[in-house]
């Protein structure tokens, strides 16, 4: 399979930073501004867990203190909520001062939020804000630097120590890794996960990386463990590709250890990594250039 499929998904036509706009993503390197700084309103699923809003706001934090080095000295970074958690994405662009903002998912995958939800509030927006411009950027993923920051927490897990890889053969050959994601109705949105899963073993050399998913598609992470004692690995590691803690993040740890998992991983987070891909999804839309949003579509 190809590399990043989510690169090849159809957004919104709200969006300017899509598929036709720019090849798939490769290690970028270091982020750096190509322009006047708008506003950046990170928009993200919402729980009613506590812990996530956290999580949100300590990365959009670490976005802050990362932003100068990239070109964005002072860069108005605000958060916003699909659900369970305010501000809404309304109340937030409500609250931003100039004639533009620029909007990013933060979300793993693009899928129905992203392609669905996401716009048609982004069109609401424009009874309350007739004449902001809006850049709607794309989705966190995939991006190489993803299976980076699965690689710190995975080694967070296991209290320093590096997952194996290419340089130590011998245990890379007999350790699994459970790749353990949301899961969603979307195939598209899973098949980026089964992609990931593919690049992480070919660039990494272990045993096996298997796709998994909480909810909506199949396997489960369990079951995925399972397969991989089955198979033969001798240790099983499970890396959450989740953004944030809550319901999910519990439920894969629980049943992964109770499968018989050696470690599994805490969530992404505020993962270095993680900041920089925010910083990079905004200079791409600032490069894209705003959009006005419009009842059923964006003008340039």
């Amino acid at each position: 399979m190809g590399r990043d499929r989510e690169d090849r998904v159809r957004h919104s036509p709200l969006t300017t930073s899509g598929p036709g706009h720019h090849k798939p993503d490769r290690d970028p390197g270091p982020v750096t501004g190509p322009g006047p700084a708008l506003p950046l309103v990170g928009v993200a699923h919402g729980s009613s867990d506590p812990r996530a809003a956290a999580s949100v706001d300590t990365l959009l934090s670490l976005v802050r203190a990362r932003a100068a080095a990239a070109g964005y000295p002072g860069l108005d970074v605000r958060a916003a909520y699909l659900g369970h958690a305010a501000p809404t994405l309304a109340q937030a662009l409500g609250a931003v001062d100039g004639a533009a903002a620029v909007v990013l998912p933060l979300l793993l995958t693009a899928a129905y939020h992203s392609k669905t939800d996401i716009p048609k509030l982004l069109h609401e927006v424009r009874g309350a804000r007739p004449r902001l411009g809006i850049s709607y950027g794309r989705p966190l993923g995939p991006h190489p630097l993803l299976r980076r920051a699965l690689e710190r927490r995975l080694a967070d897990a296991a209290d320093g120590e590096p997952p194996s890889a290419n340089t130590a053969v011998p245990a890379a050959s007999t350790t699994a890794v459970v790749l353990a994601a949301a899961g969603s109705s979307d195939p598209a949105a899973n098949a980026v996960i089964t992609d990931q899963a593919e690049c992480w073993q070919a660039e990494r050399g272990w045993r096996a990386v298997l796709p998994a998913y909480a909810s909506a598609a199949s396997p489960t992470p369990p079951e995925a463990v399972a397969a991989a004692r089955r198979s033969g690995a001798r240790r099983v590691l499970v890396a959450s590709y989740l953004l944030c803690p809550g319901v999910f993040a519990d439920q894969i740890r629980s049943d992964c250890l109770a499968a018989g998992a050696d470690v599994v991983s805490p969530v992404l987070g505020a993962a270095p990594e993680i900041a920089d891909i925010v910083l990079g999804r905004y200079a791409e839309s600032l490069t894209s250039g705003a959009v006005q949003v419009t009842d059923g579509a964006a003008a340039g």
